[in-house]
């Protein structure tokens, strides 16, 4: 006895419905950007890192920890924060 909700807007169905998803998801994009940008700092971070210790220079282990970290937290973001077809 629930009648679906009928929309008497105008508007484009596809239109809506990104603009629902958006709703449920807010800033997607920017946030995939932003996490896509702070992964690929933390690559280039260990790759000089890593090409420092290939020439013989001596890097602290904390600083290989933190860009470590940096590393896997913000691939792990990547991977949680993707859309999943349900």
């Amino acid at each position: 006895m629930n009648k679906p909700f009928k929309s008497k807007s105008k508007l484009d169905p596809k239109l809506r419905e990104k603009l629902l998803q958006e709703t449920k998801n807010p800033f997607y994009a920017p946030r995939r950007v932003l996490w896509i940008a702070l992964f690929g700092s933390a690559c280039l971070g260990l790759l000089i890192m890593f090409s420092r210790t290939l020439t013989g220079e001596v890097v602290p282990l904390s600083d290989i920890a933190i860009q470590m970290g940096a590393f896997i937290g913000f691939g792990s973001l990547i991977w949680f924060d993707r859309k999943t077809k349900v």
